[in-house]
Order: structure tokens, then C-alpha cells, then sequence
């Protein structure tokens, strides 16, 4: 049986804070600290390292981009934290209003 291994994201941007970025190290040091990273850690962190996209890059980035159970309800939790609409939620994380609606759906309790 195949067994699916999540890339080392901790050593992935280590390496690029240290080869590429290294004045950018101080700033991702919270997200560095912890043991597993989150889709959104990655994003944050790719979002401190690289900055904002191009929107050509970012158009065919969202088209790939998929997000387990807890980020979804991280991403749900701070939907209710700062009394967001789902069109407001959906352009912060850059999501399609349809993908919130259905994920309210599916985690409402």
C-alpha cells in the first residue's frame, strides 16, 4: 500500500529564509515554531516571504489549491470572530462565495 507523506514545509522555508530571504526569518518565526503547518501557515508564511502575487500567478495558484478540515474551520472561526459575510470571508481568503456557502453547509452545527 502507497502512503502519502505531506511535504516538510518547516525545512522547505527554512531553506528558503536561509538561502533566498533571510531578513524575512525574524518575521516568520511564529509559524517556524510549531511542528505541523496548516494550509493556512503556508499561505501566510508564503504571503510574508514572496509577498502579494501577481494576479496571473494568483488566478492559476487558486485554481490548485485545496484545504483540509481544520483549515476550514479556521477559516470559518475567523469568519465569526470578525462578524463576516460570506462574500467579505470569501475575498479575504480569495475563495469563491460558493465554496463558503457550501463549507457553511457542511460544518454548520
Amino acid at each position: 500500500m502507497k502512503t502519502c507523506k505531506n511535504p516538510d514545509y518547516k525545512k522547505i522555508y527554512t531553506d528558503i529564509l536561509k538561502f533566498k530571504h533571510p531578513e524575512k526569518k525574524e518575521e516568520c518565526e511564529s509559524i517556524l515554531s510549531k511542528h505541523t503547518f496548516s494550509v493556512q501557515d503556508v499561505i501566510n508564511i508564503n504571503r510574508i516571504i514572496f509577498g502579494n502575487t501577481a494576479a496571473a500567478n494568483l488566478s492559476r495558484n487558486q485554481k490548485h489549491r485545496s484545504y483540509d478540515q481544520n483549515t476550514i474551520l479556521e477559516i470559518l472561526d475567523y469568519q465569526k470572530k470578525n462578524k463576516l459575510n460570506n462574500t467579505q470571508l470569501a475575498n479575504h481568503f480569495r475563495l469563491s462565495k460558493n465554496t463558503v456557502t457550501k463549507w457553511r453547509k457542511i460544518f454548520s452545527n
